[in-house]
């Protein structure tokens, strides 16, 4: 099955123009495969561009209609709805990873598993639903893969911001603010990973990966926190 036709069935979708079909082919195609398939012209980074702002518009319009809530609190639900983990989350459950176009190496290196790369493809689809279908379309796509989730968010404190919980532990209990160093980094200039270590003082207590150094703190700030029995004494 083509890549197209997995996701129109995902989708549940079948009325579509060869248009619609182009647009979404392009939400699937990685970089790497422009660089090796001749076949694919166009990667989906200008659609993910454009999805992550159609996604939070959705997403900030439903939290202000739904809580009447102060603005901290809705940019903490906005945040771990958006987030690229939540994404992924997303991502998986919808097997989109096995529409993705890849090229022959990063199919090997299993990207259509990658977090950051199938979180990627998420905002590109929405980019593309908003672009075939209009906002309306968009927003029920969102709602109901992406806005389902928040009462399970909530319910687990996914909402919560691990740095500023970590930090107000650490600094309530032991007196110290955490800071944080790069480990490691990898990847090309548009798909970079990073590994941050948590710190108190001279003492490493977490570590986390991330497509950015503020998500790879968070998840160092995360760890360090379930782990904190080890340094909280």
């Amino acid at each position: 099955m083509q890549p197209v036709q997995k996701l129109l069935k995902i989708l549940e979708w079948t009325d579509v123009s060869d248009k619609e079909s182009a647009l979404f082919l392009e939400a699937l195609t990685h970089r790497s495969a422009v660089n090796e398939k001749t076949q694919y012209h166009t990667h989906n980074e200008r659609l993910e561009f454009l999805g992550d702002a159609v996604l939070e518009l959705i997403t900030t319009k439903f939290l202000f209609e739904r809580f009447n809530e102060p603005e901290g609190m809705l940019t903490s639900f906005r945040a771990a709805l958006v987030r690229g983990d939540h994404l992924a989350e997303v991502a998986h459950r919808l097997e989109l990873g096995a529409c993705l176009v890849l090229s022959r190496g990063e199919a090997r290196s299993g990207g259509a598993t990658k977090d950051y790369l199938i979180a990627n493809a998420v905002e590109a689809l929405i980019g593309a639903i908003y672009l075939s279908r209009g906002m309306d379309v968009a927003s029920h796509f969102v709602h109901k893969y992406i806005l389902s989730d928040l009462d399970a968010i909530i319910a687990n404190k996914k909402h919560v911001d691990a740095k500023s919980e970590f930090q107000e532990l650490t600094q309530g209990k032991l007196g110290v603010t955490p800071h944080y160093e790069l480990v490691s980094e990898a990847g090309k200039d548009h798909e970079k990973s990073f590994v941050m270590a948590a710190y108190l003082e001279d003492k490493k207590v977490g570590e986390g990966a991330g497509g950015s150094k503020k998500d790879a703190e968070i998840a160092a700030a995360a760890n360090a926190l379930e782990q904190k029995d080890q340094w909280l004494k």
